[in-house]
């Protein structure tokens, strides 16, 4: 708080970043987070029952939609948003004005560093987010940009410009983000480890990304972060956030981005049902075998320069090789583009103006 006299500090991004939210819920969690989250404006996207009255703290900048607002926004196309599912949240993403997108998920509470300090997550992300990323050149020191860290001896002098961020994919301390086999046999297990490190994911490595924590450049990579058809009607969940993180990474590594994961930590309060998991997970498990080869050998053409290009382009790559796995994966393909085609409806500027530079840290993948 201000002193006397003083001249408050405005928060970094305050105009420039919305805060996305998915719940069935009161949220009440906010008020822990409300020394941070205040400041910045909130979209809340109600899933489940339309007619709930959702609760929010007095003080919040907020807009709420619920499922009777999206299917009066987006009218047909609102079949490509999930129903009874976090992956609801991506509606948020694309009704968003802003340059940045953090989302965070209702059971996530204000965790501590090890000297007892609160952290503030946000402010985490924007850091992340505001300085390059070394996607083509791995750095044994982790974010060389980081105070008290550089390049170590070795890293090539032509890559330590860097790469724009895409993507802050932030952790968890208390229950960590497993499995439904895992959370099984490991039941009792609790992350204590805090890890002081942010670390760029590599050129060509893929990586199970979580949306409970998470921030991104909605204008490097906005209409890639569609966290698919999960939920109701649907034969797989909790594959969600993994699906989008998989799409975007192979159209970052493409477009030259990069995506960085670590720090900042929240506290995961609370552990799903293992059994109601599994029931979700049981298709995913199976099909995950041959998902992540699909993303692994794909590939997209110089031709591909911009997301919504590369991201409709994956789409026919998933329908004819994956739909070949199960019916599904042609529906979810389908709803690919439907996705694209309601953002460039929704943010009309982008459709032409999205062409992602190329970074100076590598080539764009041909």
């Amino acid at each position: 708080m201000a002193t006397s006299g003083s001249v408050p500090i405005t928060p970094a991004l305050k105009d420039e970043l919305d805060i996305v939210i998915p719940t069935i819920r009161n949220l009440d969690f906010l008020e822990m987070w409300r020394p941070f989250f205040q400041p910045y404006h909130l979209i809340i996207v109600q899933d489940g029952d339309p007619t709930r009255t959702i609760k929010v703290p007095e003080g919040f900048d907020y807009e709420l939609y619920n499922r009777n607002d999206i299917n009066r926004i987006l009218g047909p196309k609102a079949s490509c948003i999930s129903f009874k599912d976090s992956a609801c949240r991506c509606f948020g993403y694309m009704v968003s004005k802003k340059k940045y997108i953090y989302t965070i998920d209702d059971d996530c509470f204000v965790a501590k560093d090890p000297s007892g300090k609160e952290i503030n997550a946000l402010e985490q992300h924007i850091k992340n987010l505001l300085c390059p990323s070394t996607p083509f050149f791995f750095n044994t020191l982790y974010d060389p940009y980081r105070e008290g860290a550089d390049f170590v001896r070795g890293y090539p002098f032509s890559l330590r410009e860097g790469a724009k961020t895409a993507v802050s994919h932030g952790l968890w301390l208390n229950i960590p983000d497993y499995d439904a086999p895992t959370q099984m046999v490991k039941p009792l297990e609790r992350n204590t480890r805090y890890v002081d490190a942010v670390m760029t994911v590599p050129k060509g490595t893929l990586f199970p990304m979580c949306g409970m924590n998470l921030a991104f450049d909605r204008e490097l990579i906005g209409p890639a972060m569609y966290f698919g058809l999960m939920g109701d009607g649907q034969p797989i969940g909790r594959y969600d956030d993994m699906w989008a993180g998989w799409c975007m990474k192979v159209i970052c590594d493409h477009l030259g981005l990069g995506v960085k994961t670590g720090l900042p930590y929240i506290w995961h309060s609370k552990a799903s049902n293992p059994f109601v998991n599994l029931k979700k997970e049981y298709n995913g498990i199976f099909w995950q075998e041959e998902i992540i080869p699909f993303f692994q050998a794909a590939t997209l053409s110089k031709d591909h320069d911009t997301v919504q290009k590369c991201y409709i382009e994956l789409a026919k790559q998933v329908k004819e090789k994956l739909g070949k796995i199960d019916g599904y994966f042609v529906k979810l393909a389908d709803a690919m583009v439907t996705w694209i085609e309601a953002w460039d409806e929704q943010n009309p500027s982008s459709a032409s103006a999205t062409t992602a530079t190329t970074a100076t840290n590598g080539p764009a993948k041909k």
